[in-house]
């Protein structure tokens, strides 16, 4: 099993990052590639889960060891696969998605894509008793870390001078699962609060910070 590729990143794509090392490019799957465009050429570590099954062979990466192992405990929960476990983890921090299983906060767990009611039951009774000896902070769940301050004023025009990181955040977040009504929600929030539009990874964090929090 593959624990984790180092090497320099080749490029970006809307749903992965091409990772060289030793002359091998490894496709990873991500559900935010875009953080990892300004290390363009640099030297990452990225944890990976090595997915297997008969008609597909995929590597998905995390920035940390713990969002990797957490992914890994999703993956074991009926009814979850690698695409929704890579949403729930690119939208929650491991803390707050551990604060709702522990605390069995459905409606917490039912604004990730694809998880409905009986889904988020499900991940709760199958994880609570795995997780709720790790340390967790009560206001994990909703308390979103790192939201950038709105700019002042509303600036209704913005989208249209930073057009196409919009454009690669809307792939970005309908490859994790979200429908065009929601996104097209979301970035119409984003536009209103006057947020950071010119960088596609500050687009589709803000994006998924919203998703938790409306």
């Amino acid at each position: 099993m593959i624990d984790f590729i180092e090497g320099q990143v080749a490029y970006v794509e809307t749903d992965c990052v091409v990772v060289m090392s030793h002359g091998v490019g490894y496709r990873i799957f991500s559900g935010n590639p875009f953080q990892y465009r300004e290390g363009e050429h640099e030297t990452v570590r990225i944890y990976t889960h090595h997915y297997v099954r008969e008609d597909a062979v995929h590597l998905y990466g995390f920035s940390t060891r713990n969002e990797r192992d957490l992914f890994r405990k999703l993956l074991d929960v009926s009814g979850i696969g690698p695409k929704g476990a890579l949403a729930m983890i690119s939208a929650g921090t491991p803390e707050q998605i551990i604060a709702a299983v522990t605390q069995e906060n459905i409606e917490f767990l039912t604004r990730f894509p694809g998880v409905g009611k009986k889904t988020a039951q499900r991940i709760i009774l199958d994880l609570k008793d795995k997780l709720k000896a790790l340390p967790v902070q009560e206001k994990a769940v909703i308390q979103v870390e790192g939201e950038p301050e709105a700019l002042p004023g509303n600036q209704p025009t913005l989208f249209h001078a930073f057009e196409e990181p919009k454009q690669e955040a809307m792939e970005a977040l309908g490859a994790l699962g979200y429908s065009q009504a929601e996104i097209q929600k979301v970035m119409k929030k984003l536009e209103k609060e006057g947020a950071d539009l010119a960088s596609t990874d500050r687009i589709v964090k803000r994006a998924l910070q919203l998703f938790l929090t409306t």
